[in-house]
């Protein structure tokens, strides 16, 4: 195995363990709360401050988005960008199916957020803005979360297409799975509005 790939299966594993610690279940655990059977029952930032409160829920996203800075960060100034992109992307996939919780986890919105912000600030600030302005218009935060994050990919696909020094054909890839797990893990919230206004 060569220093390379050495270092891109370490920021992996790292990525993915620290993805996996779950601050929501974690602050609820020690509340007495069972967030499995509260709200919409999912162990992330949003349900954590319908529990608990809003400074909880705050407290978590905080944290959640750490999940996904640090690793990005710390392994793409380290080892290289490459590894920072790996290490994002895992810690986003540990949030999402924590083997703590039984391959139960969050929506990887926040930490989705925290990854982009450690390799590509600008992108993560744009996504952000994003964000503000669906949920200023919708008062949803699932709509705003998802538009936010499909913006990403086509924020890649402009800079490799326009020769931007932050695009990369890597970049593409990532924020594209980036953005394929926070859809599929919000199709709940999607089915339920379906429903809801049916007929």
């Amino acid at each position: 195995m060569t220093e390379e790939q050495l270092g891109l299966l370490l920021a992996g594993v790292v990525g993915y363990l620290v993805g996996s610690v779950s601050p929501a279940a974690l602050l609820a655990r020690a509340r007495g709360v069972d967030l499995r059977h509260t709200g919409s029952g999912n162990p992330g930032a949003t349900n954590a401050g319908r529990a608990m409160g809003r400074r909880v829920g705050v407290v978590v996203a905080v944290l959640d988005v750490a999940k996904g800075l640090l690793p990005a960060l710390l392994f793409g100034l380290v080892v290289g960008e490459p590894a920072g992109l790996v290490a994002g992307a895992a810690a986003v996939l540990g949030h999402v199916t924590s083997p703590w919780l039984h391959g139960r986890g969050g929506k990887g919105v926040a930490t989705s957020l925290g990854a982009v912000l450690g390799v590509a600030p600008l992108w993560g600030l744009a996504a952000l803005a994003v964000f503000g302005l669906v949920f200023w218009v919708s008062r949803w935060v699932a709509l705003s979360s998802v538009v936010a994050t499909l913006a990403l990919p086509l924020l890649a696909a402009v800079a490799l297409l326009a020769g931007w020094p932050s695009g990369s054909v890597a970049r593409l890839v990532w924020a594209a799975f980036l953005a394929g797990v926070v859809v599929v893990r919000h199709r709940g919230n999607f089915a339920a509005w379906r429903r809801e206004h049916a007929g």
